[in-house]
């Protein structure tokens, strides 16, 4: 259980020498009982719903062991974080702030997260493709496969053109007419009963959008205790602009991730008919999913986390989960060798 995420309202998470425990109340008696008994060495990190308590004891043990804290609002929105204490990195920063100024530097390495991202848009579409069989005599199957090749052509005719970007403002055009062509051929493999015309954050205004946002609230949090980890500065971004309020960094570091990852999960949500329309709820003018949907939705999450692959870049078995540790590795390293951080790129 690498991570260990407690939803249920009201709950408290309390210390019993190398566990913790979750307690919440009968409805009945209205009592206290203990509902989960988590092994401290099974922990990586903790994601609490806002709700849920708990207690200083043990969050002073689960800082110490280097567990990551990390609270989700009602609507599932990213709040904030506690992170272990790490030595300090000062040198390091002080490299990181020199090369995010550098204009060159945040050209080269935002130009390889993006080739990067188009390449894995690219693998998804095709890995859609060859799991659907073309039905020449159902006009929809044969209308979806041109439009798929449409956007692989448009894709990959951006691959020559993102090269010679010359400023960060022309590569992120280049990214969102991918993204946008993207979307329109992914969108085809949904079920009718859950369309998705285009992509819409805040708030998502569909459950399609709902498990994207969600999906992305969860590997930003991932990415931005790596880098408080490996003493980096997450404020700091290259292709996402560094501005007061968010963390740009992991912002940065996802892109490659979002397609291989939180789309690919939430296509197969729905395909596989994991979630349903039970498992969204309206709030705030948008769609969200509900206590449910969310359970079910970071179980697929997990799984698709921490399960091993050979990655044919690396040479060598892994998850996505140590690939993100990888890549914030890499990334520190490239401050001082430019060679030295390459972008996620899906088998």
């Amino acid at each position: 259980m690498p991570t260990a995420i407690i939803l249920q309202p009201d709950a408290r998470v309390r210390l019993d020498r190398e566990s913790l425990e979750v307690v919440g109340r009968e409805p009945e008696s209205e009592g206290e009982t203990i509902l989960r008994e988590i092994p401290l060495r099974d922990v990586e990190r903790l994601i609490l719903a806002e709700s849920v308590q708990i207690t200083s004891r043990a969050m002073g043990t689960v800082l110490r062991r280097e567990i990551p804290v990390a609270w989700l609002s009602h609507s599932g929105r990213f709040l904030g974080a506690f992170v272990p204490a790490t030595p300090a990195h000062g040198a390091a920063r002080v490299r990181q702030y020199q090369r995010t100024l550098d204009p060159a530097f945040a050209l080269q390495v935002a130009g390889r997260i993006i080739m990067a991202k188009l390449y894995n848009q690219r693998r998804v579409l095709q890995r859609l493709q060859g799991a659907r069989k073309d039905d020449p005599s159902n006009p929809e199957s044969s209308e979806r496969d041109q439009v798929v090749r449409d956007a692989l052509a448009f894709i990959d005719d951006l691959f020559r053109t993102c090269r010679r970007s010359e400023t960060l403002d022309e590569l992120r055009g280049y990214e969102g007419a991918a993204t946008a062509r993207y979307f329109s051929a992914w969108a085809r493999f949904l079920p009718g009963e859950f369309p998705f015309e285009r992509r819409s954050t805040r708030p998502p205004l569909n459950p399609v959008n709902a498990c994207i946002s969600f999906g992305s609230t969860l590997l930003y949090n991932e990415f931005a205790a790596l880098c408080h980890a490996r003493g980096l500065d997450p404020a700091l971004g290259l292709l996402h602009a560094t501005e007061d309020g968010r963390w740009s960094l992991p912002l940065d570091l996802l892109e490659p991730f979002r397609p291989a990852l939180v789309e690919a999960l939430a296509m197969d949500c729905f395909s596989h008919q994991i979630l349903n329309e039970s498992h969204f709820e309206p709030m705030k003018g948008g769609i969200y999913l509900n206590d449910a949907g969310r359970r079910k939705f970071i179980l697929q999450y997990e799984r698709r986390m921490e399960r091993q692959f050979m990655s044919e870049f690396s040479g060598h078995r892994t998850t996505l989960r140590q690939v993100m540790d990888d890549q914030v590795v890499q990334f520190k390293a490239n401050l001082e060798d430019p060679t030295r951080f390459e972008a996620f790129l899906m088998n």
